[in-house]
């Protein structure tokens, strides 16, 4: 190979969080040359990308692109309009993501899990229907594990990955064995273009497989999947034959694959309409999958589900604490509101991200004893929520909790579903809940 060939055979790897650590490992592993780029002078992960490799060539807060690099892999926090990207685009030079490059390797079939809300919960879900059929299964991506890294584990039998709409931006081969697109509410509009390129990044999971798992609900969803060899869909309506829904027997609601009842949704320990949705879609999935059906519904059975999403804090002087907040945009909050069936006390605010606030306004109609609201766009929310209850604003999330009590009445429900991302006040969405779940708790002394 000439010298001239060697200089422009690089990577640049963009961004330097958990998935640019696990690029540089895959790429160390792969013996693969590489340029490292963030546009932080002093960015977390510095010292872990020294480990893994000691002599990386860095560039920090320069967003030229090297004349060495033909290929970048890009983070998925970094959107498109960061200008080293759109160098990137003028000089035609190939932009793609982890997942792609996972796509690319992985030596055994994969599920693709994606959607607005739900994806993480459905994703656990059916990690553990997978293990308790028997299967040797490993679970990562936009959860836990960075897609990549799951590689240098022993090979299992089958990869369970959550993509979010920004990998799927950058991933253009996603030979999947089964793609479940859960649902599409607007999103990131921070991040994408418009609301047109969201929903076409979600719509992509369909592209290259043959089984699709859709939500009856959505019709550009069976549009999209109409491809496919082998479809299955679940809502909360009745099923027809072979496909997932409610259905509803002597006055109880049951899972059901057609007129089959599978169980009682009384026995799932999940909670929420909207987590009869994640039940009814992860068992079509397992369906597709030959996943064993006794096994995969002791499962629901027994999964309390993940912190942070629909979580039971406590019940204290009457009153049900409620911790979902990972309900980071306006249709995740909507689910959230639903699945009360009594009065609530709304704890929401945050970092917007474009949502319209006045669905959220619609949805808690005739439920809202009062509202509590926290963050950089409180006041949007508050306009939105002016014709429904009067609001409260708290500087953070103790006095927030603490208002919420002073507002509720006996069998109310406090619940926080903020409707926002949480980084104008916090690290994530876990240190948002945290907070709640440590203000709750303090109520009890």
């Amino acid at each position: 190979m000439s010298q001239a060939k060697q200089q422009v055979d690089k990577d640049l790897v963009v961004g330097l969080g958990a998935t640019g650590l696990s690029i540089a490992r895959y790429l160390k592993r792969s013996d693969a040359d590489a340029i490292f780029y963030d546009s932080r002078e002093e960015p977390p992960g510095l010292d872990e990308l020294g480990e893994v490799w000691p002599d990386a060539e860095l560039r920090l807060a320069k967003d030229s692109v090297p004349r060495s690099v033909n290929r970048i892999i890009a983070s998925p926090g970094i959107p498109d309009s960061h200008p080293l990207l759109r160098k990137a685009r003028k000089q035609k030079l190939e932009i793609v993501s982890d997942i792609e490059l996972f796509a690319r390797e992985a030596p055994k079939p994969f599920i693709a899990v994606t959607g607005s809300n739900g994806k993480s919960t459905v994703t656990t879900l059916l990690y553990h229907m997978c293990r308790a059929d028997g299967r040797n299964v490993l679970a990562g991506g936009n959860l836990g594990e960075p897609a990549l890294d799951l590689l240098d584990h022993e090979t299992p039998d089958i990869y369970v990955l959550e993509l979010s709409s920004f990998q799927l931006q950058r991933t253009q081969n996603l030979p999947a064995e089964v793609a479940l697109l859960l649902n599409v509410s607007p999103d990131h509009l921070d991040w994408h273009a418009d609301e047109n390129e969201y929903r076409a990044a979600k719509y992509r999971v369909f592209k290259d497989v043959d089984a699709a798992v859709i939500n009856r609900a959505d019709e550009e969803s069976a549009k999209r999947a109409a491809h496919c060899d082998r479809i299955l869909s679940f809502g909360l309506d009745a099923p027809a034959d072979d496909q997932y829904g409610i259905r509803e027997e002597d006055g109880e609601k049951y899972l059901a694959c057609g007129k089959n009842l599978l169980l009682s949704v009384r026995d799932l320990t999940l909670y929420g309409v909207h987590n009869q949705l994640n039940a009814l879609a992860a068992l079509a999935a397992g369906d597709l999958l030959g996943l064993d059906t006794s096994a995969m519904l002791q499962v629901l059975v027994e999964f309390p589900g993940l912190p942070h999403r629909m979580q039971f804090v406590a019940r204290i002087g009457a009153v049900d604490y409620i911790n979902d907040s990972k309900a980071t945009n306006v249709a995740a909050a909507v689910a959230s509101i639903e699945s009360v069936d009594n009065m609530l006390v709304l704890v929401a605010g945050g970092l917007g991200k474009g949502g319209d606030f006045s669905v959220l306004a619609e949805a808690i109609e005739g439920k809202l004893r009062g509202a509590v609201l926290i963050g950089e766009d409180a006041e949007k929310i508050a306009h939105a929520l002016d014709t429904v209850m009067p609001v409260h604003f708290a500087e953070n999330m103790d006095s927030a909790v603490h208002m919420a009590a002073s507002c509720a009445e006996s069998d109310d429900t406090v619940l926080l579903a903020p409707a926002c991302a949480s980084f104008d006040q916090f690290d994530s969405y876990m240190a948002r809940g945290d907070a709640f779940v440590e203000a709750v708790e303090a109520l009890r002394r």
